[in-house]
């Protein structure tokens, strides 16, 4: 192919070229996030349960690290319990991860008043934040595939609509 010759030429020629090898590298990153198992971790509940992400297979997951001191992960906290409600049902399950320095007891305060109806799990060592990828910002929110493989992550509020959508998308794929 031939180099422009006008720098006006050069100019788009030049756009075209970085466009390209940014969704080239943006469709790059994608297919190996989607391509990405969950890690193999077990749950420690408030309620004593352990819970492995091995035993969740067959299941769609969402893994949502979060704490009581962060001000946007308790204000999407209702949405995360009508997305539960919404497809438990379909074979949702859904692991609010607390964050290593939240402290026990407000964890669990928080979660009998709002009522949260999914598995609560305390971080106390933060090896869970360090299998998912050294997890500091909260909330961070994985949702994971039936076949144990990461569908999407999400740094900060999701939009909750897209993810009521990919999770509809999720659940509809056959069990494995």
């Amino acid at each position: 192919m031939l180099a422009p010759s006008s720098p006006k030429k050069l100019i788009v020629f030049s756009t075209i070229a970085i466009l390209f090898l940014a969704l080239l590298s943006g469709l790059l990153a994608y297919a190996l996030l989607r391509a990405q198992p969950a890690p193999l971790v077990t749950f420690s509940t408030i309620k004593g349960e352990k819970i492995s992400t091995q035993s969740l297979l067959g299941k769609v997951v969402v893994v949502n690290f979060w704490a009581t001191t962060c001000s946007v992960c308790v204000k999407e906290m209702p949405s995360m319990v009508e997305a539960y409600h919404q497809f438990h049902a379909q074979g949702l399950e859904f692991v609010a991860v607390a964050m290593r320095d939240d402290r026990p007891d407000y964890v669990l305060h928080f979660a009998r008043t709002q009522q949260l109806p999914f598995h609560v799990a305390l971080d106390l060592q933060g090896e869970a934040a360090k299998a998912f990828g050294d997890i500091t910002l909260t909330p961070t929110t994985f949702i994971i595939g039936r076949d144990g493989k990461i569908v999407q992550r999400y740094v900060g509020k999701p939009n909750f609509k897209d993810m009521q959508a990919l999770l509809a998308q999720a659940l509809s794929a056959p069990a494995i």
